[in-house]
C-alpha cells in the first residue's frame, strides 16, 4: 500500500467543516459508533479552540470508489434528508467532530453525559471576563449550562438564569453556537455593549478584547484533515484506520465489512450475533470471532472458485488459490456470505463435537483458536465424510500434528489456505499428505518446557491423557463433557509443590506436564501438599478403593504405581517422561525428535496456580 500516492494533507476551515456536515456532506460510515464524549471532555476542547491550540489530525475517506461502498449515517444530532450521498466520510475525529459540531451549530442543546456517566443536556457558553483573566484556566470560562439555561443553587432556588439574551448579556455569558452566525452574533453584540448604560466604553473594550481572545481563534481555527482519495482500496482502508484512530472503536475487517454490506441492505451485525448465540450453546466455541468466521468464509468461497476454475479447463498452477487474508475477506460479497455463512456455521458446530471427542470441553483448553478456522472450513466442505472413521482419523491426525508441532502461534493465514485445500485433497485420497503433518516436529526436550496453559503442546498432554482414559484418582470415573465440569476438572500436580520445594526439587521438573495430569477438584484437596505415600493411602480409606484398584487408575495416568507410592520423584519422571512422548508419537503418527537439552527454557514461565490446597483435606 502505498499512502503517499493516495492521500492528501491540508488544512480546512473549521467553519467550513462543519458547514459541511450539516449539508450532509460530510458523514460517517456506518462502522463508526455513537458519540460517547462527556461534558468535561466537550468543555475541554472548546477551551483549547478558544485558544488556538491543536486538537489533532481528522481524517476522511473520498466516496466513489464502487469497490469501497459503505453505508453512510449523519453525524448524531443531526437529520438529513434522505438519499443525501455525502462526498467524504469520517476515519478519524468523529468524537472531536460531532462535539463540535453539537456545541456550535446544532441549535439544540448537547446530550451528553456528567463525570459519574448520567445523561444530560446542555448549552455551551463562555464567561467573558473569566476567559479575559490572564491568570484565570481558559477551561474554567467555558461554561455548561442546562437545557432550560438555568443553574440551580444546593436548595434549589434560581441562582443563574440565561434564558434570555438580556440575562445573558447581564451575566456576561456569551452563548459560542453564535460565533458562526453572523447576524445573531452582532445583535447579541449590540445589546451586550449597551447593557449598560454607564459601562459603555468599558463594555465596548471588553468586548473587544474578547473578540480577539475567544472569538477569532473559533472563526479562523483550522483543522488539519489528511483525506484519503477514492483510490484507496478496501483494505488500506481497514489498515489505517486501524493504525491511526484515536477514539470510538478499533475497526477490524469485520466492522468494515458491515458498513460495506450495509450499503446493500444487509445487516452483518445481527446475522454474527444470530450465529453467536449458536456458538454460545458450545463451551468450546466460546472464544470464536466474527473475524474467524469470516476468515472461513473466505477460504470455501476462494476454494470454490478455484475448482470451478480447474473444472472449466484451468491448469491447477493457473487457477486462483485458496486464500483468507485481510484482502480476501474484505473481497467478499453478500452473495459469498450468504452462500458459505451457515456452512461454514454448521462446519464450527461440527468442530465443537470434534473437539469433544479428543477431550476439549471448554474455550480456555482449546490449544490455538486459529486452527478452529481450517478445521470448521474443511469440515463444512466434507460434509458427511466427515463422520466416516478413516476420514475422522486423518483429520485428528492433523489436528494433533498442529497442536504438538505448534504450528498455530504465528501468522496464520497461508497456512490455513493449504491446511484446507491439502487436508480435503488428503482426505479425498487424491492428495498426499498435508504439509502441517509432515512439518510438524515434537521435540523430546520440550515436555520439560511444558509448565502453562500458555503452551498448546501443554493443553494437548492435558486432553491427550484423558482421551486415553485416565480415571479420577478418587471417583474413578472417566472424563467425558458432563464430569469434567460437575467434577470441576483441571490439571493439578501429581507430586504437589509444597512437597517438592520442601524436597528442595527442581521447579523446572515438578512444575513441567510430566507432574501433572487432569484430576477433579475435590480429588486435589484430598491429596494436599502430602507425599504419595501419605495421600494415595488416605484416598484409597476415604473412597473405598482397593491398591489393585488405585494402581489401575495411576496407570490410566501413565503413572508407574510403585515408583509413585515409594516417593521416588526421579524414576517416576523418567518413567512417564517416556510414555507421554509414546502418547505424542500415537497421536501424530511420527515420533518425536530426541534432544537432551530443552528447546526453550523461559525461566519465568512456571505454573503460580497454587492447586496444591492446603484446606480441610490436608493432613
Amino acid at each position: 500500500m502505498q499512502l503517499s500516492t493516495t492521500f492528501d494533507s491540508t488544512k480546512e476551515q473549521l467553519s467550513d467543516m462543519l458547514a459541511t456536515i450539516r449539508t450532509g456532506k460530510t458523514q460517517l460510515p456506518d462502522f463508526q459508533r455513537g458519540w460517547v464524549w462527556d461534558d468535561e471532555h466537550i468543555r475541554s476542547l472548546l477551551a483549547s479552540i478558544s485558544r488556538s491550540f491543536p486538537v489533532g489530525a481528522v481524517m476522511m475517506l473520498q466516496t466513489g470508489n464502487p469497490n469501497v461502498r459503505l453505508k453512510p449515517r449523519a453525524v448524531e444530532g443531526l437529520t438529513l434528508p434522505a438519499n443525501i450521498e455525502p462526498e467524504r466520510l469520517i476515519l478519524d475525529g468523529q468524537q472531536r467532530l460531532t462535539s463540535l459540531y453539537q456545541a456550535l451549530c446544532s441549535g439544540e442543546p448537547v446530550a451528553t453525559k456528567d463525570v459519574r456517566g448520567k445523561p444530560i443536556k446542555r448549552w455551551y457558553y463562555v464567561h467573558i471576563p473569566t476567559a479575559l483573566d490572564k491568570n484565570a484556566d481558559r477551561e474554567d470560562a467555558i461554561k455548561a449550562v442546562p437545557e432550560d439555561r438555568r443553574t440551580l443553587s444546593f436548595q434549589g432556588k434560581d441562582q443563574r438564569d440565561y434564558s434570555t439574551t438580556e440575562k445573558e448579556c447581564a451575566e456576561e455569558m456569551f452563548p459560542l453556537p453564535l460565533v458562526f452566525q453572523q447576524a445573531a452574533f452582532t445583535d447579541w453584540q449590540l445589546k451586550y455593549i449597551q447593557a449598560d448604560a454607564a459601562q459603555m466604553v468599558e463594555r465596548l473594550k471588553r468586548w473587544n478584547d474578547f473578540v480577539q481572545e475567544v472569538v477569532q481563534p473559533f472563526q479562523m481555527y483550522q483543522v488539519p484533515l489528511i483525506l484519503l482519495r477514492k483510490e484507496t482500496s478496501k483494505a488500506a482502508v481497514c489498515l489505517v484506520f486501524e493504525k491511526v484512530n484515536t477514539g470510538g472503536v478499533a475497526l477490524n475487517v469485520f466492522e468494515l465489512l458491515t458498513a460495506t454490506f450495509a450499503a446493500d441492505n444487509f445487516n452483518l451485525r445481527d446475522d454474527w450475533e444470530a450465529r453467536l448465540k449458536r456458538f454460545r450453546k458450545h463451551s468450546v466455541l466460546h472464544g470464536v470471532e466474527n473475524t474467524d468466521l469470516l476468515q472461513a468464509i473466505a477460504l470455501l468461497t476462494t476454494y470454490s472458485r478455484r475448482e470451478k476454475a480447474i473444472a472449466a479447463g484451468a491448469k491447477p498452477e493457473d487457477a486462483p488459490g485458496v486464500r483468507c487474508k485481510r484482502e480476501d475477506v474484505l473481497a467478499l460479497s453478500v452473495a459469498d456470505y450468504q452462500q458459505w455463512a451457515e456452512p461454514v456455521t454448521r462446519g464450527f458446530e461440527k468442530a465443537s463435537k470434534f473437539l469433544h471427542a479428543l477431550r476439549f470441553f471448554a474455550s480456555r483448553d482449546v490449544p490455538y483458536r486459529t486452527q478452529l478456522v481450517p478445521l470448521a472450513a474443511s469440515l463444512a466442505l466434507l460434509g458427511d465424510d466427515a463422520d466416516n472413521d478413516g476420514v475422522k482419523s486423518k483429520i485428528t491426525r492433523w489436528f494433533w500434528c498442529g497442536v504438538f508441532g505448534e504450528l498455530y502461534g504465528g501468522a496464520t493465514e497461508s497456512r490455513f489456505a493449504k491446511d484446507v485445500a491439502e487436508v480435503v485433497a488428503w482426505v479425498k485420497k487424491s492428495g498426499s499428505e498435508p504439509s502441517s503433518v509432515t512439518e510438524a516436529v515434537f521435540v523430546s526436550s520440550r515436555l520439560l518446557t511444558l509448565r502453562t496453559r500458555n503452551s498448546a503442546a501443554y493443553k494437548g498432554v492435558h486432553a491427550l491423557l484423558m482421551l486415553d482414559g485416565g480415571l479420577d484418582f478418587r471417583t474413578g470415573d472417566s472424563i467425558d463433557l458432563q464430569t469434567y465440569f460437575d467434577e470441576k476438572i483441571d490439571i493439578h500436580h501429581i507430586f504437589p509443590k509444597k512437597w517438592c520445594i520442601a524436597k528442595t526439587l527442581d521447579r523446572r521438573r515438578y512444575d513441567s506436564i510430566v507432574n501433572k495430569t487432569p484430576l477433579a477438584a475435590r480429588t486435589n484437596r484430598m491429596i494436599g501438599g502430602n507425599a504419595p505415600s501419605v495421600y494415595l493411602p488416605k484416598v484409597e480409606r476415604n473412597a473405598g478403593i482397593s491398591t489393585k484398584r488405585m494402581d489401575d487408575m495411576l496407570s490410566s495416568h501413565v503413572i508407574t504405581p510403585a515408583l509413585l507410592r515409594a516417593d521416588n520423584f526421579d524414576g517416576f519422571f523418567a518413567a512417564r517422561e517416556k510414555a507421554l512422548l509414546d502418547r505424542i508419537e500415537k497421536a501424530m503418527g511420527k515420533p518425536p525428535r530426541v534432544e537432551t537439552q530443552p528447546v526453550v527454557d523461559v525461566a519465568e514461565d512456571f505454573d503460580d496456580d497454587m492447586d496444591d490446597n492446603e484446606g480441610e483435606d490436608a493432613a
